[in-house]
């Protein structure tokens, strides 16, 4: 029988905004390296396939309405990468996936960062690619303002072609380490990359050897038709923010499709992102929810909405969402305004609806209603697993573990072990072939 994917992402310890004010949340844990070792424990206790780590490189947005950004947790935390390499050391089998953007980074770095991860780990390191979408990112890296639409999706293109050729700078049996003879590697089976592209030259080889994976798991975020490419060619796994299931297997009905037509044998794995508030009745659930929305500060909430659709200050929060808004170039902000336009939300309404998921899905039910509810997407061409955004951090992974992962595994959805060492081969997913990851230009 089929079983679904599950990853946590432990952003924030919580993805919801008012995480921080709850009474239970620990002042200071987002930078307290210990309780992302502990839930990391406790997420390979319970068998999921992979953490994850969002990232961004800035205190991203704008003080609008003014004073917001003061009331924002998501302005402080630890570099993924690095909690990632540490967390390795304190865990033996579940898989490790941090962000790391294409926009203001090299190939170079990248292919070198995630194969050292992967050799830590003994072969458990994901990258999931993305092209940095804010203006305050791009003044931190010599800019003023961030690359065109077009512009950044083509260079992430061409660096995950640079990125993958690196990590085939070596053949598998490259290092002889030959005592008596001296010979340390065999110099036939070294490959210098040498390319020579729009964005990039870089010659290679990358000074690392292949990895207990052959190369890092490609995870890849983003509904756009150029973020579908390349998650098509390139991709193991795919973040989505689908919000109904007909949307969501649209989407998984296209990718799939498009990875065919490339000839792809694996065709990546839909992960949608969803945010559970579960109790053993749905009083207990709606509580929990109920909890958090009340610690909602409107000007925290105004602010999650600018990022997406503007400055709403200027409207009653309780009156309805202008439909004549410019969105924004990210696929959320698309959404959002359709979300109010069908619902008929306020203001108030709708950065309550945001807030609650951090603008993914969220569901508030027993045990026995939100399985029903994933098992139906699972089982119908909408997703292949889930990743799991819990509002609160540890709470979110007590809640799984005592009520979810207990019900998927009494009806067969859910791994009760480990198949081996590797992500790959939790994910189910064949390790690549020498030469496979090389760019197009080199193949």
């Amino acid at each position: 029988m089929k079983q679904m994917s599950l990853g946590l992402s432990m952003r924030y310890h919580g993805y919801h905004v008012a995480a921080w004010r709850h009474p239970e949340y620990r002042p200071g844990c987002n930078l307290d390296f210990s309780s992302y070792r502990a839930i990391a424990q406790a997420a390979e206790a319970e068998k999921l396939d992979m953490i994850f780590f969002a990232d961004g490189l800035a205190v991203r947005g704008v003080d609008r309405p003014e004073g917001a950004m003061s009331h924002d947790m998501r302005n402080a935390e630890l570099e993924p990468l690095t909690l990632l390499a540490a967390i390795a050391g304190a865990t033996r089998h579940i898989g490790l996936v941090a962000t790391a953007s294409t926009t203001y980074n090299e190939p170079y770095h990248i292919a070198r960062k995630f194969a050292s991860i992967d050799h830590i780990s003994g072969g458990r390191a994901g990258w999931n690619v993305v092209t940095s979408w804010s203006d305050q990112e791009a003044q931190n890296f010599n800019k003023t303002a961030n690359l065109p639409r077009e512009e950044r999706y083509a260079r992430a293109a061409e660096f995950v072609d640079v990125t993958k050729g690196l990590w085939a700078s070596w053949e598998e049996d490259a290092f002889v380490r030959n005592k008596e003879t001296g010979e340390f590697y065999d110099p036939e089976k070294v490959h210098v990359l040498d390319h020579e592209g729009a964005f990039f030259k870089v010659r290679g080889p990358l000074n690392s050897a292949p990895t207990p994976q052959g190369h890092p798991v490609i995870v890849q975020a983003g509904a756009s038709a150029q973020g579908r490419d390349i998650a098509a060619r390139h991709a193991d796994i795919v973040y989505t923010v689908a919000q109904t299931v007909e949307e969501a297997r649209d989407f998984y009905a296209d990718l799939k499709s498009r990875a065919a037509e490339l000839g792809r044998e694996e065709p990546p794995l839909i992960m949608p992102g969803i945010t559970l508030y579960v109790g053993a009745t749905q009083a207990e659930a709606q509580a929990k929810f109920d909890e958090l929305q009340a610690l909602i500060d409107p000007l925290a909430g105004l602010n999650i909405l600018y990022n997406f659709v503007g400055d709403l200050s200027g409207y009653p929060l309780d009156g309805p969402v202008p439909q004549d808004l410019p969105h924004s170039n990210i696929s959320i902000a698309k959404g959002l305004l359709q979300k109010a336009k069908d619902e008929d939300l306020t203001i108030r309404q709708l950065y309550e609806t945001v807030a609650a998921g951090f603008t993914g899905r969220y569901m508030i039910g027993t045990p026995e209603s939100i399985v029903d509810d994933m098992q139906l997407w699972f089982e119908t061409g909408a997703c292949d697993g889930f990743n799991i955004c819990p509002p609160l951090l540890p709470q979110g992974m007590e809640d799984l573990s005592r009520f979810i992962l207990p019900e998927l595994r009494s009806r067969g959805l859910f791994r009760t072990d480990y198949p081996g060492t590797t992500l790959r081969e939790t994910l189910g997913r064949k390790r690549p072939v020498f030469g496979a990851a090389r760019t197009l230009a080199e193949a």
